[in-house]
């Protein structure tokens, strides 16, 4: 059974080089990396990761800098690693909607390029909030070029851990609203909106959302597989999150979840497939073959 890993990130030398600085001038940043033990990936690195966790491809991205240059640095560099793997790597691009101009512009300069979406963007650590028209022209490019936007939202409530933010269900809830014909990804399970697609009229309007299975081994028990499954079987994305958890990690704990084959085909690289249609995917693992 094959795996696409939904949720990577990798940034390029400079950055990791320049690490002490960066957690200076971001302050997003400054609270996931200022601990030395919090690590930073390259693209070889995620090679390496996706080979010893026998994921068949991945989708990946930079980090989410308020900074607009630093995004390109990392667009620049994420690119470049998916045309060096065009089997392996599926490329997202960051932008900062800080600066609604140059997001739009840079999102379309990606698309235009080769990325297959937009994200992972990160509401507080690039300062803005999902209830606000910030995000309007950045959607609609996303719309004419037919890609997912990714955007983080988490929990509201429970323990309390570097980058929590301050969007979560609700607002993410109202942005879908906002903005029905976008294709929308909510990692970490949209801080728990997948839940609430138990309402008809919740579901009716998520029907353009996904959601990814990012760090859950931090946030949930592991019965948060085989619930979501139930209500929403097409809509989960596995996503470990590397370098925060290895793939390999993060796939154990999904595979001792109790998933019957069909849900756990689904929710590992199926429903990844049907959403990115368009990229380029490697074909399924032989019968009875494992990547």
């Amino acid at each position: 059974m094959d795996v696409i890993d939904c949720h990577t990130h990798i940034v390029p030398p400079e950055i990791i080089a320049a690490r002490e600085r960066l957690c200076r001038d971001e302050r997003w940043f400054g609270l996931l990396y200022g601990d030395p033990r919090a690590r930073l990936a390259g693209a070889e690195d995620l090679h390496m990761a996706m080979d010893a966790g026998g994921v068949a491809a991945a989708v990946t991205f930079g980090f989410a800098f308020h900074d607009a240059g630093l995004c390109r640095a990392c667009n620049d560099y994420v690119l470049q690693a998916a045309r060096d793997a065009p089997d392996r790597l599926i490329p997202f691009a960051v932008v900062s909607p800080a600066d609604p101009r140059a997001a739009r512009d840079e999102a379309r300069r990606c698309l235009e390029e080769g990325a297959v979406g937009l994200g992972e963007l990160m509401p507080d650590g690039q300062g803005f909030c999902l209830d606000v028209p910030v995000l309007d022209d950045l959607l609609a490019v996303a719309r004419a070029h037919g890609a997912p936007v990714m955007i983080h939202v988490n929990e509201r409530l429970g323990h309390d851990y570097a980058g929590k933010g301050t969007q979560g269900p609700e607002e993410a809830y109202r942005l879908a609203l906002r903005h029905p014909e976008n294709v929308l990804i909510y990692p970490h399970w949209g801080g728990g909106l997948p839940f609430y697609e138990l309402m008809p009229e919740v579901r009716a309007a998520l029907r353009n959302v996904y959601y990814d299975t990012a760090a859950s081994p931090y946030l949930y028990d592991d019965a948060v597989y085989r619930h979501a499954m139930d209500w929403a079987p097409s809509k989960v994305l596995f996503g470990s999150d590397y370098p925060l958890i290895a793939p390999e990690r993060h796939l154990r704990r999904v595979r001792r979840a109790g998933l019957d084959d069909a849900c756990l085909e689904a929710l590992l690289a199926g429903n990844a497939r049907a959403l990115l249609s368009g990229a380029a995917i490697p074909p399924r693992a032989p019968s009875g073959g494992h990547w």
